[in-house]
């Protein structure tokens, strides 16, 4: 049961259920941009214990005008100026505890900064990520192979379900429990009928959930394997696949030159360096060694500064994952 102290400001208080027709009637004049806090009141309530968070209301003349979740996520609804400056007050006295702040742009833009300067650092700011909507038929066909997840599919869907999550709030649903939690949270959806892929020979080509459900609006989170790999393998493989990129480049130069020198490289007259030292062997004999010489320096010094960036991105990965 989650356990909060009563307060309240002349302006600002912990809304309950009393509240709940006032709250409904502030997120459905925005019925898609208001579907998340929509659909957990309309689902649990304004009471924290079952909300499993606080909604904060800021009061003009008296009355809720404004709204803010302040949960896993941290979310101003219809917030005027006046109310972000209230929302932003109490979320520096609580201290930081979310994951992320949800909302218009402007809104959360500005409430983020009044909070910067106490909260620290954030781990990604994006200013533009627009919310789209449809509420009409698709121009394009629906994919026939995307279907419901079944129960017994929960082990294959769960490290997408992860993968998009950690994308996307930035921090991993992996908690001190091992998963537990989220592991039960998309058994849930899928119990639910909310959860959605295409799944060829035990992988997730692509899925997508029913995250929010409310009469107005539903919010549809997916992703493919394509995102996938592009957004968290990529990045992670990435300095690994340089770092040894580099290193057997120089490998491969001296095999070059090797071969070239024993004439089985690159076709006569080609310039090469393997075979200028070959060629570069008679001149030694007449009393010109910087025709082998030069060619020699050249390799080297291009095999050790292929090694050197090398090393130095090997040591960055290593700098970066110790284990």
């Amino acid at each position: 049961m989650l356990r909060t102290k009563a307060w309240r400001s002349s302006s600002l208080r912990l809304l309950n259920d009393r509240d709940l027709d006032q709250v409904l009637e502030i997120c459905d004049r925005d019925a898609v941009a208001n579907v998340f806090v929509s659909s957990r009141v309309r689902s649990a309530g304004v009471d924290p214990g079952r909300l499993g968070a606080q909604l904060w209301g800021y009061l003009e003349s008296g009355k809720v005008t404004s709204l803010c979740y302040s949960g896993a996520n941290l979310v101003p609804v219809a917030a005027t100026s006046a109310a972000v400056a209230a929302f932003a007050e109490r979320a520096r006295l609580q201290g930081r505890r979310c994951s992320s702040i949800v909302g218009p742009a402007e809104t959360v833009q500005e409430l983020w900064s009044l909070l910067a300067p106490y909260w620290g650092r954030p781990r990604e700011i994006r200013s533009a990520q627009p919310v789209m909507a449809i509420s009409s038929d698709p121009l394009v066909p629906p994919d026939p192979r995307v279907r419901l997840v079944r129960p017994d599919e929960l082990s294959t869907l769960l490290p997408a379900s992860v993968a998009m999550f950690t994308e996307e709030v930035g921090v991993s649903p992996v908690g001190p429990d091992g998963g537990a939690a989220y592991r039960a949270r998309v058994a849930e959806l899928i119990r639910a009928g909310r959860s959605y892929a295409r799944i060829e020979d035990s992988l997730v080509v692509f899925k997508a959930e029913i995250g929010a459900v409310t009469r107005e609006a539903c919010q549809i989170q997916g992703h493919s394997s394509l995102q996938i790999c592009l957004r968290h393998v990529l990045p992670n493989v990435a300095p690994v696949v340089l770092a040894q990129s580099t290193i057997n480049f120089g490998y491969a130069l001296i095999d070059l030159a090797g071969l070239s020198f024993l004439g089985l490289g690159v076709p006569p007259l080609t310039p090469d360096w393997g075979a200028m030292v070959f060629d570069g062997e008679s001149a030694i004999q007449q009393g010109y060694p910087l025709s082998a010489f030069v060619p020699c320096i050249a390799i080297i010094l291009t095999v050790v500064a292929f090694n050197v960036v090398g090393e130095y991105w090997a040591d960055q990965v290593a700098r970066r994952d110790p284990q």
